[in-house]
């Protein structure tokens, strides 16, 4: 089981204002390739996962917006550890 939820949303300051839609597109595509449990909301990307993995991923994706023209990245993180293991459902399943 999952130890770590990590939400995260990412703020990249585009070269010339451009629209950042394809370079979030671009950080969620990393996540997906992580194999990483996730769930994409309106304001952030939830993962579940070990923690370490989880912000070597962040790594990754703060690193891609940089190769992608972006002059610097906010990366706003929430981060839940436990232990003895967690999952998204384990919060949620009584609004399903």
């Amino acid at each position: 089981m999952a130890k770590s939820l990590v939400s995260i949303q990412i703020i990249p300051k585009t070269p010339n204002g451009e629209n950042v839609i394809p370079f979030v597109d671009e950080a969620i595509k990393i996540i997906a390739e992580s194999g990483m449990k996730y769930e994409v909301h309106p304001l952030e990307t939830t993962v579940e996962g070990d923690l370490t993995a989880i912000f070597t991923m962040i790594t990754k994706m703060n690193e891609r917006m940089i190769e992608m023209g972006s002059h610097n990245v906010i990366t706003q993180i929430k981060t839940l550890y436990q232990p003895s293991g967690i999952q998204m459902v384990d919060l949620t399943e009584k609004y399903h």
